[in-house]
């Protein structure tokens, strides 16, 4: 059995939970909805507030949906209540950053601004109450699109070891190089 697999998933009372004919696992919370399209080789059934995640065989690619499929459910539950985020820290002199009408406008460096549209789901802020780096948080109820937008955010400047100048997340750590001055010493 899966490890993952074969723990339940604990319903909150202020979630609703259905699964159709076709499969298709539909979730409701405060923060909205999200729903996920399941294999057909994996059974999902409600007992007792509970979500219980099974496999029909046990094939190797049933074994490994099996633990993906309770991971993503568990995901979507938490997605709907809680709600997921990630903060990313823009360090360089001149970079910054704005929302103008839904849109982000990055200032990194280029000689032209990089503006980003986030899509549909995703909310992006602006913390510009500390003075010297300005804060993007990437907030959502899917885990998988937050992640993915953030790391897309990430990449228009990634961070360079030399000075550390560029996007990076606020608990990321960049190492460092010495550049050229240290090789003639």
């Amino acid at each position: 059995m899966s490890r993952i697999g074969k723990q339940p998933i604990s319903l909150k009372e202020d979630v609703e939970f259905s699964i159709d004919a076709d499969n298709v696992v539909t979730i409701k919370g405060q923060k909205g909805s999200d729903s996920l399209k399941v294999h057909p080789n994996i059974t999902i059934e409600k007992k007792d507030g509970e979500i219980l995640v099974t496999r029909n065989s046990e094939a190797k690619q049933d074994r490994s949906l099996h633990g993906l499929y309770r991971s993503l459910i568990d995901n979507m539950i938490t997605g709907v209540t809680e709600g997921y985020k990630k903060e990313l820290e823009i360090i360089g002199v001149g970079y910054r950053a704005s929302i103008n009408n839904g849109v982000l406008e990055l200032n990194l460096g280029f000689s032209h601004p990089i503006y980003f549209v986030a899509p549909d789901g995703i909310d992006i802020e602006v913390d510009t109450k500390r003075k010297k780096n300005p804060i993007l948080i990437v907030s959502g109820i899917n885990k998988e699109l937050v992640g993915q937008v953030a790391a897309k955010i990430r990449s228009l400047r990634p961070p360079e070891p030399y000075k550390g100048k560029g996007v990076r997340y606020v608990d990321e750590w960049v190492r460092r190089k010495a550049g050229k001055s240290a090789a003639k010493a």
